[in-house]
């Protein structure tokens, strides 16, 4: 019997042991659907305190349920580990590490490198490797497969490897890793069509195959730049509503009454997360290679990016109305993670927001009920618990982040003066100086 169809049978028949390289907010929550199938899962990750929190069943990603974690360790479907010679004992593994931009904003493939090459170290026959991180058309080919092919395997007879992205939304309550539709492209016909088999027996979702790597790696940047560019529009609708007087919130929602041709999207105080403010400029670096500038997504970029800082212009305009200035005022930001109702603050605005606001010598406090600390230049913030005397001490309370647990009545009746970059307060009767985005 071939490679092929002994593995396709393993994994028809949940006998295939499964591994996800990157324990963290993409790896977590597939290992743990894996496991919930029926398929034995190993996890690997370099970080062995998080490793040991697996192992002890204590869950540290929000769209894990806490008991789906723990029954898996008890049941030992599910261990952790950071002994990567482990892979010997897998059938299939995906890749879930993370894909950041350095320095001088390109891409940073080598957790990628690395994850892939220490695959390749272990790699048999019969193995079945998947790379969901997002990343720039070509790194499966250009990345993977070499590493593999170094160990004398041969893709698509004796090693199957495909790229299929992560579709993570933190905090999405409808659509999680096990209901979410999944893109899947091999670098043969047969790389699709394990991995494909692998993902309908542990998904509920739909799986789309596509016909290369490439084409799923592309896919995911067009998702992410999407969003990308539409918020920039809508930033930028928001900075000359407020320009002319108009009500940009209004305007959206008159808007999306349209049944067709219009998606909303919202302006905000900028963008975070670990996707749409970096996947974009991995096609921006690409480009480069074939002699294109892509003009949209820089200029979205520069649109985006300097939201932050227009916010804090806001804020010494709106002060100056009442005669103080930025410096020495006491400011108290509601919400640190960049998106409500998580505890993420990866690539969050809200730190520049912060960091803006040290270097203008205001005097600041955060209110994050999901986040306790977070670093800003270096050093830790502490944040604190939401209180009638903190509003009433405060001269600008600014909503960063439209967290559901906030009491934005409480908020309206006892703040002087609110700047808020979320509309979040738009059911709650305003207070006399209130200002939106």
């Amino acid at each position: 019997m071939s490679a092929y169809q002994t593995l396709i049978n393993k994994i028809e028949n949940k006998e295939a042991v499964i591994g996800v390289v990157g324990l963290g907010y993409v790896g977590l929550p597939l290992a743990v659907e894996k496991a919930k199938a029926g398929y034995k899962v190993i996890g690997f990750d370099v970080q062995a305190a998080r490793v040991e929190q697996v192992n002890m069943g204590i869950n540290y990603i929000g769209d894990v349920v806490d008991q789906d974690l723990a029954d898996m360790i008890k049941d030992g479907r599910l261990e952790a580990t950071t002994d990567y010679a482990k892979i010997q004992e897998v059938d299939a593994v995906a890749i879930c590490v993370p894909t950041p931009l350095d320095i001088y904003q390109q891409p940073d493939t080598s957790y990628v490198e690395s994850s892939s090459n220490e695959i390749a170290k272990y790699a048999h026959e019969g193995m079945l490797v998947v790379l969901e991180s997002t990343t720039y058309p070509g790194t499966t080919e250009e990345i993977v497969k070499p590493a593999l092919e170094s160990k004398g395997l041969t893709v698509g007879e004796s090693v199957f490897i495909a790229y299929s992205p992560e579709r993570v939304d933190p905090g999405n309550k409808q659509f999680k890793t096990k209901n979410t539709p999944k893109v899947v492209g091999g670098i043969t016909e047969n790389c699709t069509k394990v991995a494909s088999a692998l993902y309908r027996n542990v998904l509920e979702g739909d799986v789309f195959e596509v016909s290369s790597p490439a084409i799923a790696e592309m896919e995911k940047i067009f998702e992410n730049t999407f969003r990308h560019i539409n918020i920039a529009l809508a930033n930028e609708m928001a900075i000359l509503c407020e320009k002319m007087g108009i009500d940009v919130w209004e305007v959206i929602d008159a808007a999306k009454t349209k049944p067709y041709g219009f998606m909303a999207f919202y302006p905000g105080p900028g963008l975070g997360g670990h996707c749409i403010p970096i996947d974009p400029f991995y096609l921006t670096w690409k480009a480069r290679e074939y002699n294109y500038h892509t003009r949209l997504i820089e200029l979205s970029g520069e649109i985006n990016n300097s939201m932050p800082e227009y916010v804090i212009n806001r804020a010494m305009q709106i002060l100056n109305e009442d005669g103080k200035a930025l410096r020495g005022a006491k400011i108290t930001i509601l919400g640190v993670a960049y998106k409500k109702d998580i505890d993420d603050v990866r690539e969050s605005p809200v730190l520049k927001i912060v960091e803006l606001l040290e270097q203008h010598g205001a005097d600041y406090t955060v209110v994050d009920p999901y986040v306790a600390s977070f670093k800003s230049c270096g050093a830790k913030v502490e944040t604190v618990e939401l209180s009638k005397q903190l509003l009433n001490d405060s001269d600008l309370v600014l909503v960063t982040t439209d967290h559901s647990d906030f009491d934005y009545k409480m908020i309206a009746d006892e703040s002087k003066v609110i700047f808020d970059t979320r509309n979040a307060m738009k059911d709650v009767e305003k207070p006399n100086k209130y200002v939106k985005l």
